[in-house]
């Protein structure tokens, strides 16, 4: 008899451990939906039913949260959701999944705060990480020694301490039908990312609105119920996170920009809320590419400078699509334009495609990268400030190096308004016209000038404007800063009527994207062309 048990206990033994060597982790735990008192966490096996999170304030976890497990691909795989519910804001808390005897290593999170609580968080916003089979690991590069080596070399502490969530202006994937490419390609290069700080997609071209990508995803469902998660809001401390869907199907709906203009008009009214910051994956405008581009990233657009100039919170869009870095600004809104790609996608190098030199873009660079944004939750003066860190591109690498930056403050610090100095009531050839005006001077003393605009008419009014010349302090454009030697103080003026009295008047941006006020408006009068 005892060794018919025993013999029954090792089939057991036996048969459960050839059961754990048949599952594995296909995909690791990666977070999603967090909010001040409750997250998601996600992760894939290769079978099994059981969905147990354990989790707690400290590594020895002690409570135990169980969710639900569902199909992914018609086989034996399984993508487990659980939800924690009960936490305590801006709080760490450690986890570990299990599935049967499958056991996750030991993972750490932090929920979000309240969004009157005061600090500072950093986002980070990356896109088109799609497979590109002649840099294969390039994906894993730029999260591994990009991302979590730059916020160890530039924080202190753990990963979830330094870093609120992920924004991923869309193509994660090369093929969004292609099931082991999610897998391969998104999740595993990113697991250590992911395990500790939630991510926050929206659909971009290669996804092909999949399946896969709807199973693998649980973002939130406060959108169009018709739509649920093609267009969502989430909020992290003062700061408002907006996704949207610009694929051919859904930027064609109506019902889109309407829920996001009730949206923007409740924040608006919102107090909590300083910044807005919407991602989409479709370019408005690319210098790199200009076949990529569309207009309802357009009128997304002008919903979001509307909404900025109404409530006087800045907002920003990030996008990908085109495989490079540019940040440009609205011109007469407090509204940047991002876009945050490469993270893995092949650049689009200069002159490989059809471009063109955009008055709204300060900078482009055909370089894979990343954009971290620090935001600052100070009810005395809260801001923004995104920096581009680039991994650089064939042609010249770079490590973790710093190319760009802005900061955005909500509250306006307008420069002086500029003193119109020349022409004025005189008459001058129409070959010989320079508008000049007085240097740059702010109130605040780190400000600079970054922008002036020249308006020329007929009309004291400057109703038909003649000239409406905007220019940046500097335009990189085709590695090269097409403003070098440009101080933004004159302006030469072409092609004006002879015979004829202009009106002109001039104003300053500082470097915030804060306009002063208009100059003082003079007039002259070009000469009579006497030539027969």
């Amino acid at each position: 008899m005892k060794q018919h048990i025993n013999i029954t206990v090792l089939a057991i033994l036996i048969t459960c451990s050839v059961f754990a060597q048949k599952n594995s982790f296909l995909v690791q735990p990666y977070l999603q939906d967090a909010t001040p008192n409750s997250i998601k966490i996600m992760w894939e096996t290769a079978l099994g039913e059981e969905s147990i999170v354990e989790w707690g304030s400290t590594k020895k976890l002690g409570k135990k949260t169980t969710g639900t497990a569902n199909d992914i691909n018609f086989g034996k795989s399984r993508i487990h959701e659980v939800k924690i519910q009960g936490l305590k804001r801006f709080t760490n808390y450690y986890y570990r999944v299990k599935t049967g005897r499958l056991v996750s290593d030991i993972f750490q999170f932090k929920t979000p705060p309240f969004a009157n609580d005061e600090g500072s968080f950093n986002i980070l916003a990356m896109s088109d990480m799609q497979h590109d089979f002649n840099h294969p690991d390039k994906f894993s590069e730029i999260v591994n020694d990009g991302v979590l080596s730059y916020l160890k070399h530039e924080f202190k502490g753990d990963v979830p301490n330094n870093l609120a969530l992920v924004m991923i202006p869309g193509d994660l994937v090369k093929d969004g039908d292609e099931y082991d490419q999610w897998k391969n390609y998104f999740f595993n290069p990113a697991e250590k990312l992911f395990a500790e700080v939630p991510v926050y997609p929206v659909l971009g071209n290669h996804e092909k609105n999949s399946t896969f990508y709807f199973k693998y995803f649980s973002l939130p469902e406060n959108g169009t119920p018709a739509y649920a998660e093609h267009w969502w809001y989430k909020d992290y401390g003062n700061t408002r996170i907006i996704g949207l869907n610009s694929n051919k199907g859904f930027r064609d709906i109506k019902t889109q920009l309407e829920w996001l203009e009730k949206l923007l008009k409740d924040t608006e009214n919102n107090d909590d809320i300083d910044f807005v910051f919407a991602q989409l994956h479709h370019p408005h405008k690319s210098e790199l590419w200009i076949p990529g581009e569309i207009d309802f990233t357009g009128e997304v657009i002008k919903v979001l400078e509307a909404f900025t100039t109404g409530s006087g919170k800045p907002s920003l869009h990030f996008f990908g699509h085109t495989h490079g870095y540019s940040r440009g600004q609205s011109k007469d809104h407090k509204h940047l334009w991002i876009n945050v790609a490469s993270a893995g996608g092949a650049i689009d190098n200069w002159g490989e495609f059809k471009g063109k030199d955009y008055d709204e873009f300060t900078v482009t660079q055909d370089e894979y990268g990343f954009v971290m944004v620090e935001v600052e939750n100070n009810n005395n003066d809260p801001k923004f400030t995104i920096k581009r860190i680039s991994r650089g591109n064939e042609s010249k690498l770079r490590n973790n190096e710093l190319r760009d930056s802005i900061t955005i403050y909500k509250k306006p610090r307008k420069p002086l308004s500029p003193k119109a100095i020349a022409p004025h009531d005189e008459n001058i050839a129409v070959t010989d016209i320079i508008l000049k005006a007085s240097p740059f001077k702010s109130e605040h003393s780190k400000a600079f000038h970054a922008a002036s605009h020249w308006q020329v008419s007929k009309s004291k009014e400057f109703e038909d404007l003649i000239l409406d010349s905007w220019k940046q302090s500097e335009n990189w454009y085709y590695m090269e800063n097409r403003q070098k030697h440009d101080d933004l103080t004159d302006e030469k003026i072409t092609r004006l009527e002879p015979g004829t009295t202009y009106y002109w008047r001039v104003r300053y941006r500082d470097q915030n994207l804060n306009w002063g006020d208009w100059s003082n408006t003079l007039n002259f009068k070009t000469q009579q062309n006497l030539s027969k």
